[in-house]
Formats: C-alpha cells, structure tokens, sequence
C-alpha cells in the first residue's frame, strides 16, 4: 500500500508540473481588510493523526557458556521496527502576543515491526535462514503515547513550535537461538516502557475551525533486556543475555478541530508564481536492509541486519512556481551534505576469541551527501500553501567492513557508490514573519521526505580463511527539514 500511494504522488506531481507550464502567472492582487480581529489560537481542539514511525535501538547479544571465557560472542546492531501510525490528540493553547504555549497529549496505535534481523555466532558452518536456523529477532511497538508541552510562534493562522514530554508504550522482543539445532530457544520480554519525548511542527490554519500539521517526535523509552539459557547437547548450556535501546522516530501529518468559537480571520490568496531560492537544515535516519554471506569451506554463513546512518544535514533549494487560482505547481531541486553514518553494528564473535573458527566484522556506513529533482503540487489558503512533492533522488553511499579474526590478518573493504532512485514527501509553507526583521519576499517550509536509493552492492575476499563475501545493503531515508525561500516576484502574502 505505501509503494502505491508513494507511486501515485510522484505521477500526480510529474503531470502537475508539465499542465501547469501553459497556465498564466497569477497576478498579486492588493489585499483587502481581514475581517474581524487577528487569527488568535487560544482555545481547545481534539484531532486525529497519521503516519510512520521507525525504531532505531541498538540491541546487543552476549553468550557466556561453559567453554568460552566471559563476553566471548556479543555482536551488536540496530533493530529498526518501521510500520503505520495513527491516532488521536487534544489540547489547548493559551497565545500571547506572538508567542503560543500549549498542553498536548496523543494516543497511537502503531504497526511497527523488525523481523528479518538473524545473526550467526560467528562460527563456520552455523548460518542464517536459509542455509541454518541462526539467532533471530523479532521486536515490534504495538503502541505508544505522549504528554507534552508546546511553545511556539505564530505568524497569523500558522503556527511554528517545539514540543518535549512524557512517553510510554508497548515494545515486545523476542529472541530465538537455533544456532546448533538443539532448540529452538526463547526468551521473550514485552511490557509497557516509559520514556520522553521532544520534536517540532509546524501547524496551519484550513479555515473556519480546522487545522492540519505535520510533525515529527523523537521517543527515548529506555533500555528493554533479557536473558534466557538453551541447552547444547553435549557441549553443556549457554547462558545468553541481550538489550535493546528503545529510540523511536516518528513522522506524522494530523487534522484538529477547535472547540467552541473562532475569531473571524481571512486573507487573499498569495501570490507563489516566479523562482525563488534558499537554504534548509534538517535530520535523517535511514533504514538500510543489509545481509552479508560468506561463501568458501563449509556451510555458507550469512548475517541479516539493519545499518541504520542518523545525522543532521543542511543545504540549498531552488525553484520555480506557476499558478491557477488557488492551485500551485513546481519544480524544485536540492543539494545536501550529510553527516548520516553508522558505526555501531558488529557481527559475529566481536571478541578477541579462541577458537580459530570465530570471526568479527564491523561495519561503518555513511551517506555523506543527498540531491534530489522533484515536482510539487500544492494548494494556496490564504497565504499558506499545502503541497505534494516527488521525483528523482540521488546520493553518496559508502561501506567499509573490517574482518578480524584469531590469528589471521586484518581484511578491511570499502564500497563507494552514487546511487540513484526515488523520493515522495510533503510539506507546508508560509510567510516568514520573524518579528518583521525580514522583508515580504521570504517564506518558511517544513517538510517530510522518504527517499529510496535502491541497493548497494559490493563483495570482497578473506584470502587466509578461503572466504568470499558478498554484501548488498538497500539505502531507504526518512528526512525532516525545515528551510527558508525567497522569492524573486515580491510580494508573495500580504502581511498578517
């Protein structure tokens, strides 16, 4: 369902974007007087939401067992439980001046699964599905909620705020070790977890007494851990303990409606035909599938888990508009850097062991730079615009593996690659009225956007171990920004 919604934004922008180069510019037309009194947000409103959330917890796995002195195999990655969100909130808002304060609080059902993470404990000849039954993951977050504070500054009928609280929610993890086909063995910890939260949004007036927003939340719900012992038959048992980090990053759009009365407030319809271009700055988190199989004596041995790069990342947009009406369409493109990298996740022993047969690898990913090209389709109320957007992504990837084992050289490979792909998302933008310090040419955006890159491939040999390596890693990203245009056709919106 998400590939289909995502396929048909791109297609409604790309043809968008070609109708509208034969529709005249929308001339600016002088604003008449608002009606009533400034837009004011004081009051409650109820609403619901939806969107997608992604994990991003750092699990580790220890084995102490009766032949192997103690943290002999401890490899460590992210589990990145990604699914739907949706759900409800309430609040209210006290504004004074500019500045808006307000109490907030959200319940969410949520969809949010990792199952495809199996790890082998680095000995030859004991594998992942499907060559062996491996040690396999499975963690989900069935649901979660908040209690936070709001501030923010309002320019008219848009509303730019932070936000921070409490968190909480369910978070299941289930771990099963088969490596040796004694088993299964499991341990399963589930349970209600408690935790902050913080992020930001953006909200805009739709008329009358509605509002919609899009916002992202960062959940920290503490540290999830186990332990459990299997029984290997005739080699004694195996004493396992794990721990998982619960970090959630949540993406989502909402629609509120505000209780009781609202003051009487309308504007002309701005004018966005012409270019215009800026800057932005932003976070990413990217969820990069990866498997690693080895191939060479024995049973092949193969890891699948999560690279999981998160950093800030900033650059420069530029565009053009043509307008019909209310409706707008564009195009824009973009340059990021990117500071995005992974350096957590060790696979196999992770130790300095004994046995000749263990190995390590540790992986740094890193996604150093982000472009795209893309279409955007929007509708103007008032002097706020709602848009689509989707097109051409493309990006700079890097791998490096460093393979270690008891007694061997160190083997250490690196793959670089520019990968090209896809992007869809959405946003919100509006005039850009920082205490009047800025003239009328500038407007402020904020914006979600998913980005595919398809595979990255690569491979490598371990020559003293007769090892080949093939390694492929899909490179998916989740984007927040939030940048500053201007405009060359001034004035864009009439002051508020």
């Amino acid at each position: 369902m998400k590939k289909i919604v995502f396929a048909s934004w791109i297609i409604a922008a790309s043809a968008a974007s070609a109708i509208a180069a034969d529709l005249p510019a929308q001339k600016y037309i002088k604003a008449p007087a608002m009606a009533g009194q400034p837009y004011d947000w004081t009051g409650f409103y109820i609403g619901a939401n939806a969107g997608v959330g992604l994990g991003r917890n750092l699990t580790q796995d220890s084995i102490n067992n009766n032949l192997s002195p103690p943290g002999f195999f401890t490899p460590q990655s992210y589990l990145g439980p990604l699914g739907a969100i949706g759900g409800g909130q309430i609040g209210y808002n006290w504004q004074v001046g500019k500045v808006v304060l307000g109490l907030e609080t959200d319940i969410q059902a949520a969809g949010m699964t990792d199952n495809q993470t199996c790890l082998h404990p680095g000995f030859i000849g004991v594998s992942c599905p499907p060559a062996g039954p491996g040690l396999q993951y499975h963690q989900k977050v069935d649901w979660f909620g908040t209690a936070r504070l709001r501030a923010g500054l309002a320019t008219g009928p848009v509303l730019s705020y932070l936000t921070g609280g409490f968190a909480y929610g369910g978070v299941s993890t289930t771990v099963t070790d088969d490596t040796f086909g004694f088993g299964p063995f499991a341990s399963t910890v589930s349970g209600t977890r408690t935790g902050w939260t913080v992020g930001s949004g953006v909200e805009a007036s739709l008329g009358g007494n509605w509002t919609a927003k899009v916002e992202y939340l960062y959940l920290n719900l503490g540290t999830q851990a186990g332990n459990y012992v299997s029984v290997l038959t005739g080699l004694g048992t195996s004493a396992r303990a794990y721990s998982s980090d619960i970090r959630e990053h949540v993406f989502r759009v909402g629609l509120n409606y505000r209780v009781g009365g609202v003051r009487p407030f309308s504007e002309p319809v701005a004018n966005w035909s012409g270019g215009y271009f800026g800057g932005n700055l932003g976070s990413a988190v990217a969820r990069d599938v990866t498997n690693n199989t080895r191939v060479g004596v024995g049973t092949p041995n193969s890891d699948n888990f999560n690279l999981m790069p998160k950093g800030f990342l900033g650059g420069v947009q530029a565009g053009y508009n043509w307008q019909a009406a209310s409706w707008v369409f564009g195009l824009e493109a973009d340059i990021q850097g990117s500071t995005q990298r992974d350096d957590k996740a060790c696979q196999s022993g992770c130790t300095s062991g004994v046995n000749l047969g263990v190995n390590s690898d540790t992986y740094d990913q890193r996604l150093s730079w982000l472009g795209t090209a893309r279409g955007r389709i929007g509708y103007s109320l008032g002097g706020t615009l709602f848009y689509a957007t989707g097109g051409a992504a493309f990006g700079g990837v890097k791998t490096g593996i460093v393979e270690t084992a008891q007694g061997f050289p160190t083997i250490a490979a690196s793959f670089n690659e520019t990968r090209l792909g896809w992007t869809v998302g959405g946003g919100i933008e509006s005039r850009f009225e920082f205490f009047d310090l800025l003239g009328k040419n500038w407007t402020s955006k904020t914006e979600y956007l998913y980005v595919d890159l398809g595979t990255s491939n690569g491979g490598y040999t371990n020559v003293p171990l007769l090892f080949t390596h093939v390694v492929s890693s899909s490179v998916t990203e989740h984007i927040f920004r939030t940048g500053l245009n201007y405009h060359f056709n001034a004035p864009v919106i009439a002051r508020y």
